[in-house]
């Protein structure tokens, strides 16, 4: 096979939860990490957020707003390198995730908007963007797109062993670092989504911050039953999830604590009920994902699961910007024409590559 020297790539990430643009560096020929770079966040300016909010679920790209969150997205990338000028001249390619307005990938649908021409004129770097779409077309769930990432940061880990991304949704990557077994990869359901809503909503805080307002609750069965009621949590994999999936009004009526209990047992249950669908059972499950920083979800992941429960940053990885750097790591495997997605990932028919190039210049 060609030998590929490794090449800086920065990712970038908007994720579900819409707390902002996730920018972060790493060294990678697409097969193995290298080495890991600087990485940051950057929030969404708040009437920014709010467009983005009105978009979700519509279809049809609003190119006025698809400007803005690309200029959003060229500000994130300047306050990483003007912190890291050292790298700039390094950076061989981007990858831009794009924000997620809907996913719908039994009708054919899933639209991240980010544009990545106007990124690489704006930048100066070759930018791989709309990276789902070929999965999709080709009959796949389109998500989740981490996994070959995380199998890539494990093959010195002991195994089996289950990431358990939480972010707006969850989903979970079972891996095998023997190599025997292909990584395989679905969104389990709710991650942090309707939990911060509910919060937002009901308490004066902007999300459940260290689990203060869920760990003052008592979970309200009744709710939670009507919650996991629902055929996506038996259905085997492959499967995905919209962020507009589950209705956070059905904890309607119930104190703020109790209504953020419910909400972080619901994400706990809807993890562990699907840890049956894996090839064999893990051994433990390291978390990424906002999730990971309250203590109220991982307290009760772990008496749910009965399984050792630990953030990634516990084997030395950096949970904030797992998901960036993904994108970074399959922006290379673009450029190689490697798979994105596998059919024990996202149930597409063949290892599907995927992405479009736009170049700088």
């Amino acid at each position: 096979m060609e030998h590929f020297a490794p090449v800086w790539a920065l990712g970038l990430m908007s994720g579900t939860s819409m707390d902002g643009i996730d920018a972060a560096l790493i060294e990678t020929d697409g097969e193995r990490v290298c080495n890991t770079g600087p990485a940051c966040t950057v929030p969404y300016d708040p009437a920014l957020e709010q467009s983005i909010r009105r978009a979700l679920g519509n279809p049809t790209r609003d190119t006025a707003l698809d400007r803005l969150i690309t200029d959003a997205h060229a500000e994130a990338i300047q306050a990483l390198l003007s912190q890291h000028t050292e790298y700039k001249e390094n950076i061989t390619v981007v990858g831009l995730h794009g924000h997620t307005v809907i996913h719908l990938p039994g009708d054919g649908i899933t639209v991240q908007i980010g544009d990545g021409d106007r990124l690489a004129k704006a930048t100066g770097y070759d930018v791989v963007y709309d990276f789902r779409a070929a999965d999709v077309a080709a009959g796949g769930q389109g998500a989740p797109f981490a996994p070959l990432y995380h199998q890539a940061l494990s093959h010195d880990l002991d195994g089996p062993l289950a990431v358990v991304n939480i972010g707006g949704i969850s989903n979970v990557t079972w891996i095998d670092p023997s190599g025997d077994s292909p990584p395989v990869a679905f969104d389990t359901g709710p991650g942090n989504a309707l939990l911060d809503d509910w919060v937002r909503s009901t308490t004066d805080m902007p999300y459940d911050r260290d689990g203060s307002v869920s760990a003052g609750g008592k979970v309200d069965g009744t709710t939670l039953n009507r919650m996991l009621d629902n055929p996506y949590f038996d259905a085997p994999p492959p499967k995905s999830l919209d962020r507009l999936d589950f209705d956070g009004d059905i904890v309607a009526g119930l104190s703020p604590a109790d209504g953020a209990a419910t909400l972080v047992r619901f994400t706990c249950d809807t993890i562990v009920a699907n840890l049956k669908h894996l090839q064999a059972p893990a051994k433990r499950l390291l978390v990424t994902g906002g999730g990971r920083h309250n203590p109220t979800i991982m307290t009760s992941l772990a008496e749910r699961s009965g399984l050792p429960v630990d953030p990634v940053e516990a084997v030395g990885w950096d949970g904030d910007a797992m998901e960036a750097q993904a994108f970074a790591f399959l922006a290379v495997r673009s450029l190689r024409g490697l798979p994105l997605s596998l059919p024990s990932t996202t149930g597409v028919p063949v290892p599907m590559t995927g992405g479009k190039l736009a170049r700088a210049a």
